[in-house]
This record gives structure tokens, sequence and C-alpha cells, in this order.
């Protein structure tokens, strides 16, 4: 079965009906089948983070987003580990000449582990990492 990450470009494009990608995640969505996630707890928590200040409509529906992905058998969480953290940090550290996030470098680095070349984003900077950005309509 095809496997494939989920950033948080991609959940907050799913969420939000006014996200410019909205359209684009829901059709890739469905173009895609069947396919088991992963994702991570640095993801959801940028998401949770994200919709903080969107108001209580989105505050719940955060909730219920990250309450269905943990509880999905079709979706793997990666905890967030000091371990991850300090992978994370150093790979970040290693591309002084890029915008990734730590959130970013974290997500590459279990893709990289667990051999999954497609993410569910519009980041730019997974393609920059050689992944297959799922999003981007420049592939």
């Amino acid at each position: 079965m095809r496997r494939v990450f989920i950033d948080t470009s991609y959940l907050i494009a799913i969420l939000d009906p006014n996200d410019d990608r909205h359209e684009m995640a829901k059709a890739v969505s469905q173009a895609l089948g069947d396919y088991r996630a992963t994702t991570s707890e640095m993801v959801l928590t940028e998401l949770l983070n994200y919709f903080s200040s969107k108001g209580r409509n989105f505050r719940q529906m955060a909730l219920r987003t990250t309450d269905n992905l943990r509880s999905s058998p079709d979706v793997e969480i990666i905890p967030q580990t000091s371990e991850q953290f300090e992978q994370a940090r150093q790979y970040y550290r290693q591309r002084p000449d890029k915008a990734y996030s730590l959130t970013d470098c974290a997500s590459m680095l279990i893709m990289q582990k667990r051999e999954i070349q497609d993410v569910l984003t519009h980041d730019r900077h997974f393609q920059q990492e050689g992944f297959c950005a799922l999003l981007r309509d420049d592939e």
C-alpha cells in the first residue's frame, strides 16, 4: 500500500475552505485512493498552534482532526522525543542556506527513515530535499 506523509499545510488546506489550496487538497485526497499515512506530533502541534487564534469553530475542527488522526488505524503518528528533537536540530543546523522549519526537518528525517517519498504538502522545501510534494502543480 502507498505510504504518504501528512504535513501541516495539507491539514490546514483541508480544514479551511478559504485556504487557496483547499480545492486542490480535496482533489488530491480523492485521487490518492487508499494509502497508509504517517505524520508526527510536531505536525499536529503546528496545526493546533495555527488554528489557536482562528476562533472556536476552527479550534474545534483542529481538535477533531487530531483526535481522528490519532485514533485511525491507517495513520502512524510519530511521537516527539528528545532524540527526535536533537536529530531535527542537527539537520536544521546542517542547512543554513535553507528556510526549513524545525518541524520540516523532523518530518524529512522521518520520511527518510521510513522510506516515504510522497508528502501531502505544498511546501517546496520537501522538493528541495528530493521528496514529491503532492500539492504542488509545478511538478
